[in-house]
Parts: C-alpha cells; sequence; structure tokens
C-alpha cells in the first residue's frame, strides 16, 4: 500500500512539510520519498514535471492517483478507509470542532499568502515596479493577519487550533506559523503563537519531519522582527 506512494519535497517548505506530517500522524510508513533542492531548481526537474506540471513542490502520487496540492493530499490520507483506525484521528466527531477546523484550516491560505508578499516580495516583483509604499501596505497587512491569529488562541477552548485535539487545522496551520517564526516573528509580541509554536514543535510527527536545512540553521533572517 504505502509502496505505492512517492513524495517529492523540498526542505523549509510548508506545503511539503504539512504532507509529511499527516503521513506521520497517519503512522503511513514505507513510502517512497526524495529531497530535492530549491536553490538548484530540482523543482524543475523532469521527474516533477512529470508529477506536478506546475513544477512546484510537493509532487504526491499514490498509484494512479496524483495530488499536488498539499491541502487536497491530506484530506484525501485521512479520508481513506485503510487509514481511519490508524495512527491520529484528524478530523473530531464533534460538529462544532470539525467546523472550527475546516474554518482555520483554509483560512490559513490567507496567512501564506501574506507572508508571501513579504517574504518574497523581491522575488516576486521585478526590480522597477519595487515600491516602498507597496513593501509597507504588504507588512501591515501580514501584522494584521498574526494579530487575527493571535487573537484566534486567545479565545479557542483548548491547546490545538480547533480546541482540544490536534486535527487537520493543525496539520495544515504549523507549517505556517514555523515558517514565520524561522524569519524572524517575535515570540513576545504573539505570546499565544509562540506557546502553541513551542508546544508542538516537540510533537512526534512535527520533531520527526523537521526541515533538514532549519537543523543548522534554526532561525534564516530577522525580517519579520518588526511585524
Amino acid at each position: 500500500m504505502a509502496q505505492d506512494m512517492t513524495l517529492l519535497w523540498g526542505s523549509g517548505s510548508p506545503p511539503c512539510w504539512r504532507v509529511q506530517v499527516a503521513l506521520e500522524e497517519k503512522q503511513v510508513k514505507g513510502y517512497k520519498d526524495k529531497l530535492l533542492s530549491f536553490e538548484k531548481m530540482e523543482h524543475k526537474s523532469q521527474e516533477v514535471m512529470e508529477m506536478n506540471p506546475r513544477g512546484q513542490l510537493p509532487a504526491f502520487k499514490w498509484g494512479d492517483k496524483v495530488l499536488n496540492e498539499s491541502y487536497a493530499a491530506c484530506l484525501f490520507l485521512e479520508n481513506q478507509s485503510q487509514f481511519k483506525s490508524q495512527g491520529t484521528n484528524l478530523t473530531p466527531d464533534c460538529p462544532n470542532e470539525l467546523a472550527l477546523m475546516y474554518q482555520r484550516m483554509f483560512e490559513g491560505f490567507t496567512l501564506g499568502q501574506k507572508a508571501g508578499m513579504v517574504i518574497y516580495y523581491n522575488y516576486l516583483v521585478p526590480e522597477g515596479e519595487r515600491h516602498e509604499s507597496a513593501v509597507k501596505r504588504n507588512r501591515e497587512a501580514l501584522s494584521a493577519e498574526v494579530k487575527l491569529w493571535e487573537g484566534y488562541l486567545e479565545k479557542v477552548k483548548g491547546d490545538f487550533m480547533a480546541g482540544r485535539s490536534f486535527t487537520m487545522a493543525d496539520v495544515c496551520f504549523f507549517p505556517n506559523i514555523a515558517y514565520l517564526f524561522h524569519f524572524g516573528l517575535c515570540e513576545k509580541r504573539y505570546p499565544k503563537l509562540a506557546a502553541y509554536y513551542n508546544r508542538l514543535k516537540t510533537r512526534p510527527s512535527i520533531k520527526t519531519s523537521w526541515p533538514t536545512t532549519w537543523l543548522s540553521n534554526p532561525q534564516k533572517s530577522d525580517l519579520l522582527k518588526d511585524i
């Protein structure tokens, strides 16, 4: 079963990481995985393009089924009958928690998008089209977004995004917030998010799949220290 799975991934990529966490939580062992280098442009290789014509990672294949969108891959794994009684149940039985799980899970897209517009602004925008006003606007938008998530954790009844149990919301959200702290987000300014991050980073599924490139370089920069 798992022998029919292939995961092509890049270190430090939140989409790749969430698929790895989901696989660990569901105790899927023996699948083929291959670490590729973004710096060497290996995500544009023929091997990747055959699975994902967008030339992006992750590229995940199970038999003849290809799921390259990380949220889709995670949900597909969770909903397969052979994994229902295996590992962690990532979809809560309580309707209220289930609704909150889906809300936070998909709401995380916005955080990732706004973070990308700050972290990768110079990469995404040609030099002649860059403006300080846009940089300021992007940073303000990210600051407002992070404050929103800090508020969510202040209100939730439990240690996790959707309540008292670790769910798919955490699988999808944790890599995003870990990425922000990796780029210097201030823990003192966001105590609830910092506590959540420090609590979950020791969880076996997360610790086992921790980005290899972060082990020798725990904080990439202080780009987000003022957010």
